[in-house]
């Protein structure tokens, strides 16, 4: 997530478009995990098939919005894109969107998603990864802890290379904006607003520790839409080892999209 060059993009917009799709008829768009960045998602764009764009949305904080204080709570971070969102015009905007978040990113894909429902232009559909039910979102304090906390931390979910983990100096000016994210996960609670509508993917690994079983099927309640929920093996990065299963997933969701919203987003200007 710190090693891929940064993504080509239009100035002071948050979504990237790693490898567009001229002739897609349906878009996901993907948020990242804590400390995550668009970057992460480059393989995952180039892998898609040619009936479905991926774009990710990069947070303040990271590559080339390095700059930019990463926020530490989540209606700045929701608000913000949601704002956005609403404004985009760039190609692609227009097609059925699902919106796709791994852990600390499905929280904000999720609260996202009820700002743009409550604006009249909900998304076509929720795929959610690596995280509990919102209501059942657990508090953490690991945020408040040392750098080596946060590295330990980093070190147990897996996701980043000990090679990196292990470069101090790379380490030294990304944990600020890592601790960032963790604050804003850890004491995040689901946000007032409208209920979701939209249907529901939730995805998570067998050996997870940071979503159980129980855990995972709660997303049931967190929309009025259908909800499917599928365990694959593996640890809270389990994606990384079955990407394409995942892929596989979420792309079905998008492609079935197509035929109930092809014109979810029609009335944009």
């Amino acid at each position: 997530m710190l090693t891929d060059p940064p993504i080509p993009h239009r100035t002071g917009t948050a979504v990237r478009r790693p490898v567009p799709r001229r002739c897609a008829r349906a878009r996901v768009l993907c948020f990242p995990h804590a400390g995550g960045a668009a970057s992460h998602y480059r393989a995952w764009a180039a892998d898609a098939p040619w009936d479905v764009e991926f774009a990710v949305i990069q947070y303040p904080g990271r590559e080339d919005r390095y700059e930019e204080p990463a926020p530490t709570d989540m209606a700045e971070l929701a608000g913000a894109i949601t704002t956005e969102l609403l404004a985009d015009r760039h190609e692609g905007a227009h097609l059925p969107t699902v919106l796709f978040g791994h852990s600390m990113g499905a929280a904000v894909a999720y609260e996202v998603a009820r700002g743009l429902t409550a604006a009249g232009r909900a998304p076509a559909a929720l795929a959610v990864s690596g995280r509990p039910a919102p209501p059942l979102s657990r508090p953490g304090t690991v945020h408040l802890g040392s750098d080596d906390d946060l590295v330990a931390d980093l070190y147990r979910l897996g996701g980043t290379s000990s090679r990196v983990l292990g470069d101090a100096s790379l380490m030294a000016a990304v944990l600020p904006t890592i601790r960032r994210d963790y604050r804003l996960i850890e004491t995040y609670r689901p946000l007032p607003g409208v209920p979701l509508r939209a249907p529901v993917t939730v995805l998570y690994g067998d050996q997870d520790p940071e979503v159980d079983e129980r855990e995972a099927a709660a997303w049931r309640e967190a929309t009025e839409g259908p909800c499917e929920v599928h365990a694959l093996p593996g640890g809270h990065f389990y994606l990384e080892a079955h990407r394409q299963q995942v892929l596989d997933h979420v792309v079905a969701q998008a492609r079935r999209t197509v035929a109930v919203t092809p014109q979810r987003w029609a009335s944009m200007p």
